[in-house]
């Protein structure tokens, strides 16, 4: 199913790295995106659902995008994930909070939120 279109939609994001391969690994793992390689021959991706594509690019400083948030249906879990796959979680999920949140970074040190709909935890 092609992603959904419309003006003013968020649609591709580049995100630096210091190792392409590595970061695409990072992501595939921790939260399910489809990597690719473009005609170009550069390493990119889709997120899990198809609606947001990019790729990832060298020689640019790490970005703290901490307002971007990444949904999660676990974020106990994913934390998990991202510090088992070398990433650090620099702000912990408050679980009782009304708004499920945390802040992570990845292994080339770009930080990035994290979200959780409350009720719509994985099941299983």
């Amino acid at each position: 199913m092609p992603p959904t279109y419309g003006h003013g939609k968020i649609c591709y994001l580049l995100i630096p790295a210091t190792d392409v391969e590595a970061s695409a690994a990072f992501y595939r793992t921790v939260f399910d995106w489809r990597i690719r390689v473009r005609g170009d021959g550069a390493t990119a991706f889709d997120d899990a659902v198809g609606e947001v594509s990019g790729a990832w690019v060298s020689g640019s400083a790490p970005i703290d995008a901490g307002f971007l948030y990444i949904m999660t249906d676990d974020i106990a879990r994913t934390c998990e994930l991202v510090t088992r796959e070398g990433g650090e979680i620099v702000e912990p999920p408050d679980l009782a909070a009304r708004e499920i949140i945390a802040r992570f970074r990845d292994p080339a040190g770009n930080v990035f939120g994290l979200y959780q709909e409350r009720g719509l935890a994985r099941r299983g």
